[in-house]
């Protein structure tokens, strides 16, 4: 079981499953969105996620026509991504992460913005 949660609180989860994997997306967007070098994901199927609170204060963007992210509206966390195209699979950002075992990163996308500085660990 994964517990999360955005930075002030108020949208708290619970992810009934334990992470397969996880992703580190290096591309000029999600640099953008996540406000760091790159985003790190693990694809989670929608049917095990639970929010427990703050679906009031949740906010969605479309950056693409099928592609939304989703954050706090209060204090900006981003949450999940999920696509149109997808139905039933969510991209969980795994910063937001506050209890659970998280798998270290087994593929790296967009690798030419990957920062020079930054050795990924492989397994």
């Amino acid at each position: 079981m994964i517990k999360g949660q955005c930075l002030c609180g108020k949208v708290q989860y619970i992810y009934h499953g334990d992470l397969e994997k996880s992703i580190l997306c290096y591309c000029k967007h999600c640099q953008l969105a996540q406000g760091g070098f790159a985003a790190w994901n693990s694809p989670i199927p929608l049917e095990n996620f639970e929010l427990i609170s703050g679906e009031d204060v949740l906010k969605s963007y479309f950056h693409t026509e099928l592609k939304a992210r989703v954050f706090c509206g209060e204090c900006g966390s981003p949450l999940y991504s999920h696509r149109l195209d997808l139905p039933g699979v969510i991209r969980l950002r795994l910063g937001s992460v506050v209890e659970g075992k998280i798998p270290p990163p087994y593929e790296e996308f967009f690798q030419e913005y990957k920062p020079n500085f930054i050795e990924t660990i492989h397994s």
